[in-house]
């Protein structure tokens, strides 16, 4: 592995994210990481035809793979089969395979928002006046809707979504949300949105032991050896935690919304995980 090696910094810096800027975000962090890597950062539909003339891809915030799914499946398989090394690894079982993780966690009984997608299954799930419709192909809330019990037996497809292309919720009244953020297996730092109406207005959380060991339970769950987390939770009105979304594809960071120390702890922890990550790699 070369001295400096080579990254293809994969980012959508025009997505236009509720709340938040992807593009200062990037900006900020390959700065920084050119100070030990080669970095050129390119559009999640040019990655495929690029990634062969670097040592590893690092998946940023190229943004929901919906919008780009043949073009993300290409690179998938390019990367695959020439071996090419990606960050996050392409092995994440949470959002970088589906929603099929939420149905497995609830079958698993782990601390998640309660989740079916079969109607055999209502029984399952809490009675409450209303139930969030998810598409098992979402992201960044896109598709989601609420509808009542009565509408929930409808889903039938007709001019709608049906069982099996979605996911089906109770509607959780929660006090706030709280986001965790790992590189590896390492606590980096967590946020937390006060009013549930504004998901992406985030202060600083300072994270209980029990609330770490909640978070710990999905990052190992996941298994992933290198990349970055973000565990996604609500705090019910009972005080518990429930799992709302495990994030290893792309998480945005909110680096913008911690203090600069953290912000430089957090460019170490991914630098020396990069680093650990390819020479893992030259070592196998």
């Amino acid at each position: 592995m070369p001295a400096r090696p080579s990254l293809l910094y994969v980012t959508d810096l025009a997505y236009p994210a509720r709340g938040r800027r992807y593009c200062d975000e990037d900006i900020f962090l390959t700065s920084r990481l050119r100070a030990e890597f080669d970095i050129a950062l390119c559009h999640p539909l040019d990655a495929a035809a690029l990634l062969d003339g670097f040592d590893a891809v690092v998946v940023r915030n190229s943004g929901p793979v919906l919008h780009y799914q043949q073009a993300y499946d290409a690179f998938r398989e390019r990367a695959a089969a020439r071996g090419t090394l990606v960050y996050n690894p392409l092995t994440g079982r949470a959002d970088m395979a589906g929603k099929q993780y939420l149905l497995d966690l609830t079958a698993a009984e782990y601390p998640v928002i309660p989740t079916i997608d079969h109607p055999k299954d209502l029984g399952k799930l809490p009675q409450t006046a209303s139930y969030a419709i998810k598409p098992k192909v979402g992201a960044d809330s896109i598709g989601l809707r609420f509808v009542t019990g009565p509408e929930l037996a409808d889903l039938t497809g007709e001019g709608g979504p049906a069982w099996g292309d979605v996911l089906v919720q109770p509607r959780v009244d929660f006090r706030y949300e709280v986001s965790f953020y790992y590189v590896d297996d390492t606590f980096q730092y967590a946020l937390h949105a006060p009013d549930p109406a504004q998901r992406w207005v985030l202060e600083p959380y300072e994270a209980s032991a029990a609330d770490l060991a909640f978070a710990r339970r999905f990052i190992d769950w996941n298994t992933l050896d290198h990349g970055i987390q973000r565990v996604d939770a609500c705090r019910t009105p009972a005080g518990d935690l429930l799992l709302v979304e495990l994030e290893d594809l792309n998480p945005y960071l909110s680096l913008d919304r911690v203090p600069e120390r953290t912000r430089d702890a957090f460019v170490d922890a991914m630098a020396t995980s990069l680093h650990r990550f390819l020479d893992t790699a030259v070592g196998s």
